[in-house]
């Protein structure tokens, strides 16, 4: 997978539209401001495992699956707190994800579990998925040569988190139904985030 990744986003990760390159030089201008929302991204990918952990407990495999990834997420936090630390930079207050909150949106919230369930998996491959090619971007266009490798290493774990949710979502599900699903998602995805604000401060 990481060597796949110096192809075409779109071929690998499926996203039908790349990041606008005006976002790295934004994200350049305020190291903290980025760094601080990565921060938050990590907790909050923690969080959301454990709360997939505890609403289908019945799921072997998920269990399992994702228990690892949440001590890696919290790990990552930890990391990007460790880098503000070695910058005197200070933790900011978490801002408003409007990226995940229209993700959220799209989510089924009636019917049956097992497609609110599917939605769950495929809104976190979703968000996996543009985080990885955000730090691919950020792996290739920062000035700062240590950043660049701190995000390549974020960068090939998002790709490994984005094909594990993919892959749990066919464990339980048709694949059929998984990709039909996961191409609504994308299409959904590509006219949400041409609406969005361009803004270095964010992550997604």
């Amino acid at each position: 997978m990481t060597d796949d990744l110096s192809m075409d986003t779109k071929n690998i990760l499926g996203l039908q539209l790349p990041t606008d390159p005006r976002w790295v030089d934004l994200a350049a201008m305020d190291i903290q401001a980025i760094l601080t929302d990565h921060a938050y991204c990590e907790q909050k990918a923690a969080l959301t495992c454990i709360s997939l952990i505890q609403r289908y407990s019945d799921r072997e495999k998920l269990v399992f699956d994702l228990s690892p990834i949440v001590t890696e997420e919290w790990g990552h936090f930890r990391l990007v707190l460790n880098e503000l630390k070695k910058r005197n930079l200070s933790l900011g207050k978490q801002r408003r994800d409007e990226y995940v909150n229209q993700l959220i949106a799209f989510q089924k919230k009636g019917g049956r579990e097992e497609e609110r369930m599917l939605d769950q998996l495929l809104t976190m491959a979703l968000v996996e998925a543009r985080s990885c090619e955000r730090f691919k971007r950020l792996s290739e266009g920062l000035n700062d040569a240590y950043l660049r490798k701190f995000y390549r290493r974020f960068m090939e774990s998002e790709a490994g988190h984005y094909t594990l949710f993919i892959d749990l979502s066919e464990t339980y599900f048709d694949k059929e139904t998984v990709r039909n699903r996961w191409q609504e998602w994308l299409d959904y995805e590509a006219a949400m985030i041409v609406k969005l604000e361009v803004r270095g401060d964010r992550i997604h």
